[in-house]
């Protein structure tokens, strides 16, 4: 059954607004904390450098995952055993990326970038051409909040954010695939293992026994359930609900969550045009929700 046949099939007497907003809470309380959780990592990075803290964050995350969800290790398929093995390379890649780039370039360009990945996604994703709309004013806001142009930045860290965002799109499609094979949290718990298992090689080159250090640790474990276990969790779980063309085009609020955490946390205020930049964005994403919740209501033809 594919994910546009699965919309039609609600049980009779639903709501069809819980059931559509639902998703979406999950999509938007994943970003608060790994924006957050994005924060704690740079301050981190000094101590344990860029692929040690993904070592950290993928290790943590998949010890915690597997003693709270303890997956079962058979009764599955050959398939879904592929799936949650290219899941958890993917994993691993996308946040190995996305931590070289931004230790070379700032935070906000690295976001703006890797967001383009789950846009370029929804755009090749949708069905309806309202979507193409919605998608082209995220990517107008994408681009306004990284300051109309990338050209003063370091091509080496731009090439990492775009790599991460390609990688972002890539799960966002394994994360459901994944979701619909296992039950709960168990094939996420089983993706982070691999994921740790092929990064932590990695890790161990660069930063050595810096990572058993207690500070580097606490600060690790912090960073991985905030950006790791708590947001994974949700979105895999909104995934089984939420069609990957809105789950793609709801990810390009990360630029604006990113910027209201570096406010909270770090004192930084935003200028005129970065606002701007910020309501467009969410007008997309209120956009791609209104069209959603409208999906969901509309009747089901008779076969």
């Amino acid at each position: 059954m594919t994910a546009t046949s699965a919309v039609s099939v609600t049980p009779v007497g639903t709501p069809h607004r819980r059931g559509s907003l639902g998703p979406v809470g999950l999509v938007l309380a994943g970003g608060v904390s790994v924006q957050f959780g994005g924060a704690l990592a740079v301050t981190l990075m000094p101590r344990a450098g860029a692929l040690g803290v993904v070592a950290l964050r993928l290790a943590v995350a998949a010890l915690v995952l597997l003693a709270v969800c303890r997956p079962r290790l058979r009764g599955h398929s050959r398939t879904d055993w592929v799936t949650v093995i290219v899941f958890g390379a993917v994993l691993a890649s996308m946040n190995g990326l996305f931590y070289q780039s931004v230790d070379r370039i700032p935070l906000g360009p690295a976001v703006t970038l890797e967001v383009l990945g789950p846009l370029a996604l929804s755009v090749a994703a949708s069905r309806r051409a309202v979507n193409l709309l919605w998608a082209g004013l995220a990517l107008a806001g994408v681009f306004l909040l990284g300051g109309g142009g990338f050209g003063d930045l370091d091509p080496v860290g731009v090439a990492f954010a775009l790599g991460a965002g390609a990688m972002w799109a890539a799960y966002i499609v394994f994360s459901a695939r994944t979701g619909r094979r296992f039950p709960q949290a168990d094939g996420l718990a089983l993706a982070m293992a691999v994921g740790a298992l092929l990064f932590l090689p990695l890790g161990l080159a660069e930063s050595g026994t810096k990572l058993l250090d207690p500070v580097t640790l606490g600060l690790g474990a912090s960073v991985a359930l905030l950006s790791s276990v708590l947001p994974y969790t949700l979105e895999l779980l909104a995934l089984r609900r939420l069609p990957a063309p809105t789950f793609a085009i709801l990810m390009s609020l990360e630029p604006a969550i990113a910027s209201a955490a570096g406010f909270l946390l770090l004192g930084q205020t935003l200028s005129l045009v970065e606002a701007a930049a910020i309501a467009l964005v969410i007008g997309a994403s209120m956009g791609a929700v209104r069209t959603q919740v409208r999906q969901s209501r509309a009747p089901v033809p008779e076969a």
